[in-house]
């Protein structure tokens, strides 16, 4: 299901630079920057309980309607954010305009549905390698994210970008053949599965004392 248009309020950016960044975080407020469409990028400022209120509701791929004060500016996606590597608060956005009806790329988070069988019968692990896949489709549809049923998974079967369904209109920017889910034996399983030797014939128990046979007669 497309993530809804979203409204944020901005407000042009006067200081440039590390200071002008600063003052602005100190203020409760995110620097960013909008580009693209050819034009000129717009220096902005972003109330940051706004902006991580909007991402939280679906906004990390959903058209977003950059207003300053009552007029409506121009539409944009969020195309990029930088966290502070200890808080993990946003302290820079990159985002790109875009219109409605415009084709864009877009990194989708991969959601699995139901239990695998191998895990579920035979106690295996689901390894999921891909957490993103990109697609490209119609900017005011993009989904919030993609969903692949991994029920029928056995031990050592795996799902890959191509099994992934896409929405009406989009289409797959990751190679198919990437691996996106795995379905391992337990590390258990599989020290047993590699401890048991591959062939090996058992021995037949010798019986001491046992009267050898004699040959038929002919």
């Amino acid at each position: 299901m497309p993530a809804k248009e979203l409204t944020l309020s901005v407000e042009p950016r006067a200081k440039l630079g590390t200071t002008g960044a600063k003052a602005l975080r100190h203020a409760g407020k995110i620097p960013a920057v909008v580009y693209g469409h050819g034009d000129q990028p717009d220096h902005i400022a972003l109330d940051a309980h706004a902006f991580e209120e909007l991402l939280h509701h679906g906004g990390r791929n959903a058209i977003i309607t950059l207003t300053e004060g009552r007029r409506k500016r121009q539409t944009a996606l969020v195309r990029d954010l930088q966290l502070d590597p200890v808080s993990r608060r946003i302290i820079h956005a990159d985002l790109q305009r875009v219109s409605a009806d415009e084709t864009i790329s877009a990194w989708l988070p991969v959601v699995t549905v139901g239990t695998a069988e191998g895990v579920k019968s035979f106690g295996a692990v689901m390894d999921v390698i891909e957490h993103e896949l990109e697609v490209e489709g119609p900017a005011d549809r993009i989904p919030e994210h993609l969903e692949i049923d991994v029920t029928s998974l056995g031990v050592h079967e795996h799902a890959t970008a191509g099994d992934v369904p896409l929405p009406d209109g989009f289409k797959l920017l990751t190679p198919a053949e990437t691996i996106v889910v795995s379905i391992e034996p337990s590390r258990t399983a599989r020290e047993l599965e590699e401890a048991a030797p591959a062939g090996e014939e058992v021995a037949e128990p010798e019986v001491i004392g046992a009267e050898p046979t004699a040959p038929e007669a002919e």
